[in-house]
């Protein structure tokens, strides 16, 4: 049985115009993403070799074009597109699982943050 091993980004962070109110999509704001990308590097591990693993400079600049690329109502959506990029993307990734968080969302309260997670796998 193959190894199942885990590259993590944490708290990448991306200032966007996300939101379900015109002035969030006017202003912008704040958002942060984390991702767990399953995957076998076993081989990449042994040898030693970055060509045989996944490159997370390359993951970041997908997860940059797609947080700041387009405008998105809700952060689901957002969470959804940033999965199916990587999943797309990268061939040794056989589940991905994504967290966005809104910093400081309009609500009547005191939040800290929002967060989604999407958890995605090849089928």
């Amino acid at each position: 049985m193959p190894d199942k091993n885990v590259i993590r980004i944490k708290n990448a962070v991306f200032y966007a115009y996300h939101g379900a109110f015109k002035d969030e999509q006017n202003l912008g704001g704040r958002f942060e993403v984390d991702i767990d990308m399953y995957c076998d590097f076993s081989d990449a591990a042994h040898a030693d070799d970055l060509e045989r693993t996944v490159d997370y400079e390359h993951v970041y600049a997908v997860i940059k074009k797609l947080v700041e690329g387009k405008k998105y109502f809700l952060i689901e959506a957002l969470g959804y597109k940033i999965a199916d990029g990587i999943l797309d993307n990268f061939d040794l990734v056989t589940q991905v699982d994504v967290r966005v968080r809104k910093k400081n969302p309009p609500v009547r309260g005191v939040i800290d943050a929002v967060e989604v997670e999407v958890q995605r796998a090849k089928t």
